[in-house]
């Protein structure tokens, strides 16, 4: 597993509102350690027995350190509670908030790199290590439907996808080593490849699926790393979105990252993938057929 497990120590940005009060009860159900909450003048309140405190510094200061800050705050308050987050030098920033101003995304992302802070999104539902902990509201209130545990990592765009692949697997009895959501934005802080350096790390992680899509470099960044010899297990691929090669240049397909034209068209990913050792496939219901061909 990576990025997340049982004892993983987690603050909350936005404890208060309507989506943190909502994961909150979400992850206290999956048995997670959220240490602190931050909701700036709501300091010296509780939420489900949660101390809220007015800045990340002081939170860290009365409940000590945590592996994760969730951001769980208005679009345009997104870029401060982040940066606070960095400031703070936690190691993991998860952002689930969704239509941040891409100037906003570019100058946290610019500040995490400095600060050797790793990001998660914007727009990222999380992840989750089924049976050992999540971080976000990856498989709602309820993931035993969705997740099981097992050695094959998940990766996607987007959050339904997500999902939608895991259960795929789980329904095919190939349960998940960490199933991450990374967001469908333009600038994500963690793409494909980061993930697959640390799936290639990971012992319990024995092959890897991905779902990837029209627009971006995410998937040529994968193939890149897999041609070095830099991940070497068993990567399987989906591509949605094929028909969009006949949709005119710049078309926005769903996520903000969705571009027709953008960086590299379909059959450029399948060009290179293909010819980097991965295994690309055609229909999305063949995965758990060609994963078990592969890792039999």
């Amino acid at each position: 597993m990576i990025l997340v497990n049982r004892e993983t120590k987690i603050l909350i940005q936005g404890i208060t509102g309507r989506s943190g009060l909502q994961v909150v009860g979400e992850l206290a159900k999956y048995g997670m350690n959220v240490v602190s909450g931050v909701t700036p003048g709501k300091g010296g309140q509780e939420v489900e027995g949660i101390p809220v405190f007015n800045s990340v510094n002081v939170a860290i200061t009365e409940k000590g350190k945590v592996d994760v800050a969730m951001v769980y705050v208005p679009p345009l308050m997104a870029k401060d509670a982040a940066l606070e987050a960095i400031d703070s030098e936690i190691p993991l920033v998860h952002i689930f908030v969704e239509k941040i101003p891409i100037l906003d995304v570019s100058k946290v992302l610019t500040c995490a790199n400095k600060k050797k802070v790793r990001v998660l999104g914007p727009a990222s539902v999380g992840a989750i290590s089924p049976g050992e902990g999540k971080i976000g509201s990856i498989g709602g209130p309820d993931p035993d439907k969705v997740f099981s545990k097992g050695r094959i990592g998940v990766i996607s765009k987007s959050g339904g996808m997500t999902s939608e692949l895991s259960m795929l697997l789980s329904n095919a009895g190939m349960g998940q080593s960490t199933a991450i959501g990374i967001g469908g934005d333009l600038l994500l802080g963690t793409n494909f490849s980061s993930l697959l350096l640390d799936f290639e790390k990971d012992n319990e992680t024995k092959a890897v699926v991905a779902f990837g899509e029209v627009g971006g470099s995410a998937e040529i960044e994968a193939a890149k790393l897999l041609s070095d010899g830099m991940f070497t297990k068993p990567f399987v691929i989906f591509l949605a979105g094929r028909f969009a090669e006949n949709l005119p240049k710049d078309t926005s397909l769903g996520h903000a990252g969705a571009i027709v034209g953008l960086d590299f068209s379909m059959d450029d990913k399948i060009k290179m993938l293909k010819s980097s050792g991965a295994l690309v496939v055609d229909n999305f219901e063949d995965i758990p057929k060609v994963l078990k061909k592969l890792i039999r």
